[in-house]
């Protein structure tokens, strides 16, 4: 249409053709540039605990403990500690008593040197309890006579019954008072020592 003729329709009141709209050319993806991620592929699963419940994350903080379990807590680790106080006591005093008794146990024997007074020729059986057993131990007839005077008395050493005098026996008892096997007193009754009778004597073939 020439510009005469347009500019004669417009005159007459006709409007130009509105000029078709140009759309926007689609993007193509850029292969570059990843895209959304579908559900379920690599993503980390949630984190569940007991139950399948959900665990809470590092940063959610959990649930503070009440009053009666921190109490509850601190009576355990109390009566714990002190267990182990009386356990580690308990050891100490079992140590040190045996420390004693060897100290002593040695003390007596060299004490003992030379002071035992049995006879390798006595044929008469002095028995006597000790031990929660009964024992003998082999002396002439004077000696009988003084061992059930008080005069003399019996000291257990290294598995061996020692005759010593009352004096010797005295200091023996002071010093490990457990290794005194026989200490007589002459005042007691038949009831009371009834092994210090001849007449009470147990026959040697007899086993005790």
């Amino acid at each position: 249409m020439s510009d005469s003729l347009r500019d004669q329709l417009l005159g007459l009141g006709f409007k130009p053709a509105p000029k078709p709209e140009r759309k926007p050319e689609a993007r193509k993806p850029d292969a570059r540039r990843p895209g959304p991620r579908p559900p379920g592929k690599g993503a980390a699963p949630p984190r569940t605990g007991p139950g399948g419940k959900p665990r809470p994350s590092q940063g959610q903080s959990r649930k503070p403990r009440s009053q009666e379990e921190i109490d509850l807590a601190k009576a355990y680790a109390i009566r714990a500690q002190r267990e182990k106080d009386e356990r580690i006591e308990a050891e100490r005093v079992k140590q040190e008593e045996a420390r004693l008794r060897r100290e002593a146990k040695a003390k007596l024997e060299a004490f003992l040197k030379d002071k035992a007074l049995n006879d390798a020729e006595a044929d008469i059986a002095r028995h006597f309890p000790y031990g929660g057993k009964i024992k003998r131990i082999y002396v002439n007839a004077e000696q009988l006579k003084a061992l059930n005077a008080g005069e003399l008395g019996v000291v257990q050493q290294n598995g061996r019954y020692l005759l010593v005098t009352s004096d010797v026996l005295a200091e023996a008892e002071r010093i490990f008072a457990a290794a005194v096997a026989l200490k007589v007193d002459p005042n007691a009754t038949a009831e009371e020592d009834p092994y210090a009778d001849p007449k009470y004597q147990v026959p040697d073939d007899l086993v005790w």
